[in-house]
């Protein structure tokens, strides 16, 4: 008799995208519509920018369309974005050509040798990503991108409240996974964080 190994559970974006097969090429066309109205997309990325070294690799895990790593690869560092959804990684390709895009589940992250070279500088992780995956794959993936990390590198995480991942249980998740928090902000622009902030920033090492 052959014995399966269990699945990952498929991520909450998964789940959306196959009861509603339009949703991420609706997802991809309201960010170009914001970019075309000249709307500001690139406050994540500025943050990134100062917390990294000049000629930084950097992770953008959960990249989605391209925003964020295209503005760091603009600004001279080596981009690397994987996505589950094939669809946002097509819409990377054609938007914003230079960085890497990789279709890939972070919750079983296997970036090929020379993809994934000697770690990342910096991982960020915006767009309230975290908040998408099965919560059992949570720990698996903070784990996945603990390792894909240089050893002084930083892991940048953020995402909303009332999003079914409570701050409190995702600060347990970072410390039984080996990560610290170095930093709290509540939002991209550097705000402090407090029990009222209605978002976390995590800057983690």
């Amino acid at each position: 008799m052959t014995v399966t190994e269990p699945q990952v559970e498929p991520s909450k974006w998964t789940e959306i995208v196959r009861e509603d097969p339009t949703h991420s090429h609706r997802y991809v066309e309201r960010f170009r519509t914001m970019e075309a109205e000249g709307r500001d997309l690139a406050g994540e990325a500025r943050l990134i920018d100062a917390l990294a070294p000049r000629a930084a690799r950097v992770l953008d895990a959960g990249c989605g369309p391209g925003r964020v790593g295209a503005f760091l690869h603009s600004l001279g560092h080596t981009v690397v974005g994987v996505d589950v959804d094939p669809v946002l990684i097509v819409a990377a390709n054609a938007d914003h050509p230079g960085p890497t895009w990789i279709v890939a589940d972070l919750a079983e992250l296997s970036l090929a040798p020379d993809v994934a070279g000697d770690g990342f500088d910096v991982i960020v992780s915006a767009g309230n990503v975290v908040t998408f995956l099965a919560p059992s794959t949570r720990r698996a993936v903070l784990t996945n991108l603990r390792h894909s990390l240089r050893p002084e590198g930083r892991l940048v995480i953020g995402f909303g409240a009332g999003r079914d991942y409570p701050f409190d249980e995702f600060f347990e998740d970072v410390n039984a996974v080996g990560l610290t928090v170095d930093v709290r902000l509540s939002s991209w622009d550097g705000r402090p964080y407090d029990a009222t902030s209605e978002f976390l920033v995590a800057i983690l090492s």
